[in-house]
């Protein structure tokens, strides 16, 4: 594993023009798009790049970008890796893994996500403040590798406040609504029924995605700040009868873009 990201990481490093970000962002269904807004972008497809998987979820593009945003030099996940694809969880998270072998310091995350929470409207943008983790395989089983990471590392601050504070004070200087709440990740790839909207509401939940989770947790083991945005896509619960589908999902985060692209660009600039 430890060679494996070396020699992705040496691949990276030679293709790339110019410094080395600092920030990361990878950026969820619906959401590729918001690429265009980088500048003096470098692509990479994911098919090019030694022992990344591939994206197989239409609406996920598969390519790593290098450029500037916001002022700051950044790298973007234009689609990322599922559980419900059938990758482990360690090829899930390999990219960040890449990450933090380039250097990476920040992690921006995004996706979008079904609402529970009965203040939530399609298309709001949620700050996600913690997470409930209902995957059945944890990204850090197995050997720990102390080069990578702690053992037992702490989740009690996954999402750094400082961040969440900053989204915020954005948010209320440019009169943008902005809410909140707690994202539970799910294997998927079902959408989920209406009990199981209630129960995950029940349990302290107001998104429901099928990603973003794993990659938090890497993130947090390797010792990196992150941001997380949810775009509430769908609603679901008992009181809900309309059925989800992949394209209006898609259809939710594209309308949300205006918001997303300018917290993130606000986001990158504030850190």
């Amino acid at each position: 594993m430890l060679e494996q990201i070396r020699q992705t990481a040496d691949f990276l490093s030679e293709r790339i023009t110019g410094k080395m970000p600092e920030i990361a962002i990878i950026l969820g269904t619906g959401l590729g798009p918001i690429v265009d807004y980088i500048e003096e972008a470098q692509y990479i497809p994911y098919a090019e790049i030694p022992n990344f998987p591939i994206s197989t979820v239409e609406g996920h593009s598969g390519n790593l970008i290098f450029g500037k945003m916001g002022g700051k030099r950044v790298m973007a996940m234009q689609g990322r890796f599922h559980y419900y694809e059938g990758y482990d969880m360690k090829q899930v998270t390999f990219p960040v893994r890449v990450m933090q072998a380039l250097g990476i310091k920040t992690l921006l995350v995004s996706n979008a996500a079904g609402g529970m929470n009965k203040d939530f409207k399609v298309g709001d943008v949620m700050v996600i403040t913690d997470h409930i983790n209902l995957f059945p395989e944890n990204p850090l089983r197995g050997h720990n590798y102390n080069e990578l990471g702690t053992r037992f590392p702490s989740m009690t601050e996954a999402y750094c406040q400082e961040y969440i504070d900053k989204a915020f004070e954005i948010a209320r200087r440019l009169d943008m609504r902005l809410v909140h709440g707690v994202y539970v990740g799910t294997p998927g790839p079902t959408f989920e029924t209406r009990a199981e909207y209630e129960y995950f509401r029940i349990i302290g939940g107001d998104a429901v995605g099928m990603s973003t989770v794993p990659e938090v947790i890497v993130a947090n083991h390797a010792g990196m700040k992150v941001f997380g945005l949810s775009v509430i896509t769908d609603l679901g619960g008992k009181d809900i009868k309309i059925a989800p589908s992949h394209e209006e999902v898609q259809q939710a985060a594209v309308t949300a873009q205006p918001t997303t692209v300018t917290l993130i660009t606000e986001m990158v600039k504030a850190i």
